[in-house]
């Protein structure tokens, strides 16, 4: 365990829970980590897209990693705790017991995890409504949203699950309830994934146009019907039983939450950037977006008015930051899907025998190899002849598409460790073309961005970050701490003992700038532009195989490739086939807006 200062008097316990994983720490006044751990948590998938965990496994689990960070601490000098947690739906009955979200009728198995995909058909008859609440959701509700599921509960667990229901919470409003026993709601949770507003609270007409008009009884009393903002003190604090499972002193101070990627957010944000060399030095916070980067990607950009973005989540007042307008763009499991790519491989097992025996991470060492096979041409000359289409599980931004599907192409026969090497480098350059036509969009509707500020897991990959900063064309600013999204925990925690007089102050002093990684503008290569730009078509539902033959077509060629000028953000249709063109080889894609 780390040496612990002892020269400021006040800490603060941040805890996460992730989507396989409960985390916490003990940061100090100037958001420095002083203390870590974590553990696992088990996830159950009774059948595809069926994504389910325990709210009884969770809370043991903060019990753990709670005691584990104020081992040998005076805990009087802890001052506040403040969770964060993955929007997934925790079901309780009336005298607060778990119920099961599963047709096994397995009880234990409580919350349907914000990555279910089981509630399509719900999802998609709610859209269809085009109620006036789906404005503030980029146009489209997904499936992660909570909506789609309590209807699928109703539709499918009448009698095991929904009529016994008594409480439905976000899972970091359930966090706070069971370490305070209140039961008010984060402003964050329900404005991002219930449809509350902030300026009007709930509409009754879209609960009962959707089906679901028996939640608005007792004033709304299963899905809540008193809401705080994130770092507001819940009660009276923690309670004597929660105290005593969680190591620290009864009384404490508990925050009202924030969804993790949200709290990634405020550990980031608001860092002072001087003397970085850094254009955002003389703008104001709203030219950063923030970006979360675990198993899924996040892309947090904020402003002093609502801003809509088609195919972007918001605008959210005073989700994250108060007094602020929040737009959340996101890639589905990001994190999974290189995963996914690399574990699947033919060659994994080869790879984890070598980077074992360097002791390395399989990621550390694919990294060093690509910097070996490269020679002396950029690392991103390497996937001159592959392309992956990164939406392996939908698409949740800017073309707000659950039922996009991924794909590669450009394979051959071979399946050695350059193979998975360059695999790999692919999906991660796939993952940041999509962050690029975020930013892109939220640009074309008024948002303007010059700098990224980057953590979570992904964040920790110098060859992630270097091209999410190549690709994007912008800096990307990766914090001092690299558990940002502990130290934004710790920041609610801070604001809910009183010792910081808003959440701008907290965020000011916790958090600091570690290292800032530029634009490789000299490497700047012909990126796969005809791929991608491809990406921002909708409309055709014919074009995707015409798309991948002519792609295979141009890999088969080696015809070179055109990054092309397509106004940004635009969500254009195909009309006409992608052709080479007759006098350089280009391959050239007629589009209209």
């Amino acid at each position: 365990m780390p040496g612990r200062d002892q020269e400021l008097g006040s800490y603060y316990v941040g805890v996460d829970v992730g989507t396989g994983s409960v985390r916490a720490a003990l940061v100090d006044q100037r958001g420095i980590l002083l203390a870590f751990a974590d553990q696992p948590i088990n996830q159950w998938e009774p059948q595809f897209n069926h994504h389910e965990q325990s709210s009884e496994d969770i809370w043991v689990a903060c019990c753990i990693v709670t005691k584990k960070v104020v081992q040998g601490i005076d805990l009087n000098q802890i001052r506040g705790l403040g969770f964060d947690a993955t929007c997934s739906l925790v079901v309780l009955d009336k005298q607060f017991h778990p119920l099961p979200v599963n047709h096994e009728g397995d009880s234990h198995r409580n919350i349907i995890m914000w990555l279910d995909h089981r509630a399509v058909n719900q999802v998609h008859r709610i859209n269809e409504t085009k109620h006036s609440v789906l404005q503030y959701v980029g146009g489209v509700m997904s499936v992660e949203m909570q909506a789609p599921k309590l209807l699928w509960l109703k539709e499918n667990l009448r009698e095991t699950c929904w009529d016994k229901a008594g409480h439905f919470f976000d899972l970091p409003d359930f966090l706070s309830w069971k370490a305070t026993g209140v039961t008010a709601r984060s402003l964050c949770s329900l404005v991002c994934k219930w449809t509350y507003s902030a300026e009007k609270g709930w509409d009754d007409s879209f609960w009962k146009m959707v089906g679901l008009e028996d939640l608005v009884a007792d004033n709304y009393s299963k899905i809540g019907n008193q809401v705080l903002p994130p770092g507001t003190s819940l009660g009276n604090g923690l309670t004597p039983e929660a105290a005593k499972d969680l190591g620290l002193p009864a009384g404490i101070a508990v925050a009202a939450s924030l969804i993790d990627a949200h709290a990634g957010g405020l550990g980031v944000i608001g860092a002072d950037v001087r003397g970085h060399g850094l254009a955002c030095e003389g703008q104001p916070v709203t030219s950063r977006l923030a970006i979360i980067c675990g198993t899924s990607s996040c892309h947090m950009g904020i402003s002093k008015n609502p801003i809509f973005v088609p195919g972007v989540w918001g605008p959210y007042f005073s989700a994250m930051v108060p007094g602020f307008w929040l737009n959340e763009g996101g890639q589905s499991v990001t994190g999974k899907l290189i995963d996914h790519m690399v574990q699947g491989h033919a060659a994994f097992p080869e790879l984890q025998a070598k980077a074992t025996a360097r002791c390395q991470s399989i990621y550390a060492y694919l990294n060093s190899h690509l910097d070996l096979i490269k020679k002396t041409q950029p690392v991103g000359f390497l996937t001159v002849d592959l392309h992956v289409w990164p939406d392996f599980h939908g698409n949740r931004s800017p073309l707000a598409d659950l039922t996009l599907k991924g794909m590669v192409t450009g394979l051959k026969l071979s399946q050695d460790l350059d193979d998975l090497a360059i695999l790999y480098l692919a999906t991660v350059q796939a993952i940041a073309f999509g962050t690029r036509l975020i930013i892109e969009a939220m640009e074309s509707a008024g948002h303007s961005i010059s700098t990224l500020f980057l953590c979570g897991g992904l964040g920790k990959n110098p060859l992630f970050v270097q091209m999410h900063a190549d690709i994007t064309g912008m800096p990307v600013v990766l914090s001092q701490e690299v558990e940002s999204v502990l130290v934004g925990a710790a920041i609610l925690g801070a604001c809910a003992s009183g010792d910081f007089a808003s959440v701008q102050e907290a965020m000011a002093r916790m958090s600091k700038v570690g290292k800032v990684v530029f634009p490789r503008r000299e490497d700047k290569r012909v990126l796969p532009g005809n791929f991608w730009e491809l990406m921002k078509s909708t409309g055709n539902e014919n074009t995707e195989t015409g798309i991948l033959k002519k792609l295979a077509h141009n890999t088969a060629h080696k015809w070179p490739r055109q990054e092309l000028n397509v106004q940004p953000g635009s969500r254009t249709k195909v009309l006409s086939s992608i052709q080479p063109c007759s006098r350089n080889g280009h391959i050239v894609v007629i589009t209209t807006g």
